[in-house]
């Protein structure tokens, strides 16, 4: 009787010594690759997992930061654009305002002038009056004097005199008129 030790298998099947040597070894191989290459393995791709992750977090957190202040700059813009076309406006206000401004003291102005004119005129014609009056009675009463053949100089009846002789004057101006 053979064993099954002793019985041929052919190639395929290795002898015992060898197929012994072969598990134990593989056994050993197993455990370094266990307790050694494996988890440093595991170790180098969680810390590759975590840096990638952790990268993807701070691309994340990076893109939301950018919108954000992307969000605050077109506030900002808006802002700016806003307080720009108020500015505008009150500047054309002010402009208005001062040219109104502006154009009243300039009316004013030709007012006073136009007044302090009329005034200065109004004297000017008081004084021409009263100097044609001084003459024109001086004259009117040398000539009324020669013409009566009297003297005039008494100055309440040359004042009367002069007076009717210049309300003459001026009643026959307005009716040439």
């Amino acid at each position: 009787m053979t064993t099954i030790l002793e019985i041929d298998l052919g190639p395929l099947l290795p002898a015992f010594p060898e197929f012994v040597a072969g598990i134990v070894l593989f056994g050993i191989i197993y455990y370094v690759m266990a307790k050694v290459v494996v988890p440093r393995f595991e170790e180098t791709y969680a810390e590759r997992a975590a840096e990638i992750q952790g990268g993807i977090e701070k691309a994340e957190m990076a893109q939301a930061e950018a919108a954000e202040a992307l969000e605050r700059y077109r506030d900002q813009l808006a802002g700016a654009r806003e307080e720009a076309s108020t500015i505008r406006e009150e500047a054309k206000t002010q402009g208005a305002q001062i040219l109104a401004e502006m154009r009243t003291q300039a009316q004013s102005e030709a007012d006073r002038i136009l007044a302090t004119a009329k005034m200065q005129i109004e004297a000017e014609r008081v004084q021409a009056v009263q100097s044609l009056r001084t003459e024109v009675g001086g004259l009117a009463t040398d000539l009324a004097g020669k013409i009566v053949g009297e003297s005039l100089d008494d100055d309440e009846r040359a004042r009367r005199t002069v007076d009717r002789f210049i309300a003459e004057l001026e009643s026959s101006s307005g009716e040439r008129v």
